[in-house]
């Protein structure tokens, strides 16, 4: 059975049995605090099983993308290395939101296992949870008899709390769970061992395929269980490992979901996979991330240096260090695969397929660029190699592979890889010591504690009203405190709120809640998954009683002139540069709207002035809002309404049209009445942020108005002190020509300066441990000549290391500037050295490791940096 047919089927089993099929929810989370990617079917149900919501439906099917590779559940630097890990895999998974439980749950397993799609029933071991005193909960009995009923004795296994027992996270519903595991070993070795001894021992032919999770707790905070108003049942398949298994495949790679890949890989590269282990992982770990990473960049996610973009970087980047060091692959490659994910999985997931052309883009350039930090990386490594050959020693300590990997992004495993086919070995223990030594420093800046819910009034459930009220009589139904580094911050949940929570780029609202006794700031909005939480300065005293909400109309109304004109760029910029223009990400707040989206070339400055002229045009017609709520789905669609990739979206939407034939989109936002309240559209800014991505930013409104304003009067005051000619634009080029023609004879003058005193400062260096070091005080005309005095004695002396104490213009200023291999041959660091010389000067700088620079304001310290970095290095 083909892998497509084995995911259709699992679909078409469960609808029989009354599921209703829910597509997969975006593999990049929003709106939840708690986790930067989906890593369980679970996720997008969360509400349902914390109660924040009432499920649409009691039974629910569907095959979920996820990604684990972050956090508790990360299995990256295990995948490819075995046969059955991924970081993209697909989670096929049934739910019951109070309905069936346990009975249901188990019978349906089995049966679809064994009868459906026919697995040997003498191949499977299922695992019921045993009990843990430090909870104080018993054996799972009822799942015990329930199994005793299906499979012999024999086959039942009693888990721990570890296997068995199944936590959304530190809190949150939890329960008891039981596992079926498959044994797919050959019947010589299984007469040998049987498969019940082998079960979650990391065996690679007998493997878990299917848990289920019987909801019956909510963990708290202080870790206690208390028992959940209703039970829920949340299963998870790997459609992966099930495929394995119903193929009979010994790796997951084996199968159809993962070999059209692998060929392609075998043609491009030349080598042959399932020859040579390490060659054998190179391939896995390319086929397996290229998945990971055009799901995430389809689903809005670009590789990044922040958070979850930081991940999908670094996902692509282990791929293409494989690739390059094991299968010659020294080209970009990976953006090649792009057409076979939009093939393989278009049907499923058509997002892949309608985007296949910007992924590939995307990841072309993700990939051009890290070669070339490879390349860097290997020249840095041949310094370090001569250094490490004269000393006579043999280990890269791991404080310099630590910097290598932090500094210029080279990975641990390459710089091992390279030190072994060199004879040299690398310390990782003390790596891992100085990469603790950053997860600490990272954990004390960003460590949070949440408290636990405090119930006020009855919880009956949040009704928003803010797109109608900015007032609303509410009562609080319950609170928390929230714990950091900043100290203590509240959140209050309110039955009835006209507040706007952060969502879709829109900013929260704030504004005050008001009783008789008193009035709290509430000073942001933001959504934890689909429960609005009010984020306030203090806890109200008397929590119980009843409050005016009052929302801060005038940044409300701020907001939405703002978040309106954005959706009449968004088409603009379609009637403009074409309809491959897709929204990206946005901002919008009561100062500016930010708009991201897919177009690979700069804008000239004729479009941008075209859809600025759009824009206005559209406020000009006063074109009035339409807005339609809980539209069903298809019927949006029909009506050609814009949506946005990775954003997940219901049964029912809501509707705004700017004009029918010209601005129509699926959104939550707060909107303006008329397009005329706008009242004014200009770009103050249009660049790139990243591969296939540019950045508008705009303003409307008081503020463009500002702005024009303060253009003109810079234009007034330009007159002015130009005597009011009567050509300015021709008066100002005169006046640039002379300035140019005087700047290059002060350009030959410090030139003769500059080369008499660099030709002293050559005779000034001292030799002291394998570096030629010098430290002088210098007087020059700019700071340039400072950066390229600086540079040129580098440039000519071998193993330089030069400190410069310079007087420019009765003003302070010092450069450190060393060989790049000194940074990390002898830890030395130009930023952190120059900011410890610039105390002597009353200032402070930095720069890059290799060449930094500092400013002050007491001049007479200079001799003073001389003397110190003397005594420091001298």
């Amino acid at each position: 059975m083909e892998a497509k047919k084995i995911r259709s089927t699992f679909i078409e089993f469960f609808q029989s049995k009354q599921h209703q099929y829910v597509p997969s929810s975006p593999i990049v989370v929003k709106n939840d605090p708690t986790l930067m990617f989906t890593n369980a079917g679970m996720n997008q149900f969360k509400d349902a099983f914390l109660g924040n919501e009432i499920a649409k439906y009691s039974r629910v099917a569907n095959s979920q993308k996820c990604l684990r590779v972050s956090g508790k559940h990360n299995d990256l630097e295990e995948v490819g290395v075995d046969t059955y890990h991924h970081t993209m895999f697909e989670m096929l998974g049934n739910w019951s939101f109070g309905d069936y439980f346990k009975k249901e749950a188990i019978e349906w397993a089995w049966e679809l296992l064994t009868e459906v799609y026919q697995l040997p029933k003498d191949r499977l071991y299922v695992s019921v949870f045993q009990g843990d005193e430090g909870d104080k909960l018993e054996k799972d009995v009822e799942a015990a008899e329930l199994w005793s009923k299906i499979v012999p004795e024999d086959r039942i296994i009693l888990g721990s709390k570890k296997d068995n027992f199944w936590e959304m996270g530190d809190t949150g519903p939890c329960g008891p769970c039981s596992e079926i595991h498959v044994d797919l070993r050959s019947e010589a070795e299984i007469a040998k061992v049987p498969g019940r001894d082998l079960v979650n021992n990391d065996h690679p032919q007998v493997i878990e395929i299917w848990n289920l999770v019987f909801m019956q707790f909510n963990r708290l905070a202080d870790g206690s269980l208390k028992e959940l108003p209703a039970k829920h049942v949340d299963t998870g398949m790997g459609f992966e490992r099930l495929v394995r298994a119903i193929q009979f495949k010994s790796s997951n790679y084996d199968t159809d979901l993962f070999t059209p890949f692998l060929d392609a890989i075998a043609k491009k590269s030349g080598k042959t996979y399932g020859l040579e282990e390490q060659t054998d992982i190179a391939f896995r770990v390319i086929v397996d991330h290229i998945r990971a990473i055009s799901f995430t960049i389809a689903d809005g996610q670009i590789p990044s240096n922040n958070k979850a973009g930081y991940v999908i970087r670094r996902i692509l980047r282990r791929a293409v260090r494989y690739g390059y060091t094991f299968l010659g692959l020294q080209q970009p490659f990976l953006f090649e695969l792009a057409p076979l994910i939009a093939t393989y999985f278009g049907d499923i997931f058509p997002e892949v397929r309608q985007q296949q052309e910007f992924i590939a883009k995307v990841i072309m350039e993700e990939e051009a660029s890290f070669l070339r930090t490879l390349d860097h990386g290997l020249k840095m490594l041949e310094s370090i190699k001569s250094e490490l050959n004269s000393k006579n020693e043999k280990v890269i300590t791991g404080k310099t592979a630590f910097e290598l990997y932090d500094t210029f992004g080279f990975p641990l495993d390459l710089t091992s890889l390279i030190a072994r086919e060199n004879g040299f070995s690398v310390d990782e223990k003390g790596f891992a010591e100085e990469m603790e030594k950053q997860k600490t420093r990272s954990r004390a800046a960003s460590e949070q504690e949440t408290g636990d819910w405090v119930l006020v009034n009855e919880d009956t459930g949040v009704e928003f009203i803010g797109y109608d009220f900015t007032e609303a009589y509410s009562q609080i139904i319950k609170h928390r405190t929230i714990t950091d580094k900043k100290g203590d911050r509240y959140q209050l949940v309110l039955d009835r709120t006209p507040f706007y929570a952060e969502s879709g780029g829109q900013a929260g609202d704030t504004g005050w809640l008001i009783s008789d006794s008193e009035k709290i700031r509430v000073i942001d909005t933001k959504k934890e998954n689909d429960l609005i939480v009010h984020f306030v300065e203090k806890l109200p005293a008397h929590p119980e009683v009843r409050f005016s909400s009052e929302v801060d109309r005038e940044k409300r109304q701020l907001t939405m002139n703002n978040h309106s004109a954005t959706h009449l760029l968004q088409s603009a910029l379609k009637e403009v540069l074409g309809d491959h223009i897709q929204q990206r990400g946005s901002l919008v707040n009561e100062n500016l709207l930010r708009f991201d989206f897919s177009h690979f070339g700069k804008m000239s400055e004729d479009e941008i002035a075209k859809v600025e002229e759009i824009v206005n045009a559209k406020v000009r017609e006063n074109i009035e809002l339409q807005e339609q709520r809980n539209v069903p789905i298809e019927e949006a669609k029909k009506m050609g309404a814009t949506a946005l990739f990775g954003e997940k979206y219901g049964d029912f939407v809501r509707v705004i049209t700017f004009q029918k034939d010209f601005s129509v989109e699926l959104c939550g936002g707060t909107h303006v009445p008329f397009t005329s309240q706008i009242g004014l559209f200009k770009i103050t800014s249009e660049g790139s942020i990243s591969a296939g991505v540019r950045r508008i930013e705009a303003i409307t409104a008081k503020a463009a108005a500002n702005y024009l304003r303060e253009q003109e009067n810079l234009v007034k005051e330009i007159q002015d002190l130009l005597k009011n000619p009567k050509d300015v634009k021709k008066a100002i080029e005169s006046l640039l020509q002379e300035r140019n023609d005087l700047r290059k004879e002060i350009e030959t003058l410090h030139l003769e300066k500059s080369s008499g005193v660099k030709n002293e400062l050559l005779k000034q260096f001292i030799e002291k441990d394998g570096i030629n070091t010098l430290i002088a005080q210098v007087e020059l005309p700019n700071a340039e000549s400072l950066k390229k005095l600086a540079y040129e004695l580098k440039n000519e002396v071998a193993n330089a290391f030069v400190i410069l104490a310079a007087k420019i213009e009765d003003k302070p200023q010092v450069a450190v500037i060393l060989e790049d291999a000194l940074v990390v041959s002898k830890g030395l660091n130009a930023g952190q050295i120059v900011r410890e010389l610039a105390k002597e000067i009353q200032g402070g700088g930095g720069g890059q490791p290799f060449f930094a620079t500092a400013g002050g304001k007491d001049l007479a310290g200079l001799e003073k940096v001389v003397a110190k970095a003397k005594e420091m290095f001298l």
